[in-house]
């Protein structure tokens, strides 16, 4: 199997390395795997694309490239130059230092590599590895991922539906905070919500006296409804949520028929 992976922590970001193994677990002794990943951190830029200025590129090893742009950028990067003669058959985006359940897939640049990869018409998978006391100051708070991330990649792949949507399918796969062995199995589970708990901006003063906010995040240990992805990740679970980019409010459509 050939697969391209990318993140949006950096090239030199260590769920990068925990990504690599996995993927190349999976890509077995005759497969391949390719790494185009940002060279700077890219956090929380969702799905965004460098579409108003160029990004250099450069390859920093075999197979191995970093190119100044987005997530998104690096999978058309990967896609249409570095593996366009021999396309990948998967892409993998993350691992996150982080988790991306709930409101945070939203703003995501793990998601939106994956996202992109499932634009350009190819299986896809975001993982990211939630942090929290059980796992934060363990010698590896990747290890969830590390050790259960290549076996569930086969199953979610195996149980993949034959389709040909438009907006096809892309999964959003975070690993509970807690070491490998206390992890109780994977769920499938929606998108939750964190009520009471959003990002926000605190004030600074430098010391030439300018203002700037710096972006500040939520209690990420609130619970979303029962059974939702946030929920089973606190519960000890893994948790797996089938997306689409079609951002459609299917639910409104026929309550606003009556403006046409």
């Amino acid at each position: 199997m050939r697969i391209l992976i990318t993140n949006d922590d950096g090239i030199n970001a260590p769920g990068l390395k925990v990504l690599t193994a996995i993927a190349e677990e999976l890509a077995g002794p005759e497969g391949e795997v390719w790494t185009v990943a940002p060279a700077f951190e890219q956090s929380g830029v969702a799905h965004c694309i460098s579409y108003t200025h160029p990004m250099m590129i450069a390859q920093m090893g075999d197979r191995r490239f970093a190119a100044e742009g987005s997530p998104a950028d690096c999978v058309l990067a990967g896609l249409h130059d570095v593996m366009k003669d021999a396309p990948p058959e998967l892409v993998l985006s993350g691992v996150n230092r982080g988790n991306n359940s709930a409101e945070n897939a939203l703003y995501s640049g793990t998601l939106g590599g994956a996202l992109e990869a499932a634009l350009q018409g190819l299986p896809a998978l975001a993982l990211s590895q939630y942090y929290g006391p059980r796992n934060v100051q363990t010698q590896n708070p990747f290890e969830a991922a590390a050790v259960h991330g290549a076996d569930l990649i086969r199953k979610i792949l195996d149980a993949t539906p034959t389709e040909d949507a438009d907006y096809g399918l892309f999964y959003n796969v975070n690993f509970p905070p807690v070491p490998a062995g206390e992890v109780k199995g994977a769920r499938i589970a929606a998108q939750g919500f964190r009520r009471g708990t959003h990002f926000g901006v605190e004030p600074h003063a430098s010391p030439s006296g300018r203002r700037f906010l710096w972006i500040t995040g939520g209690n990420q240990h609130i619970p979303t409804a029962p059974g939702t992805d946030a929920a089973v990740n606190l519960d000890g679970y893994i948790s797996v949520t089938p997306m689409r980019a079609d951002l459609t409010a299917h639910d409104a459509l026929d309550a606003l028929r009556a403006i046409e």
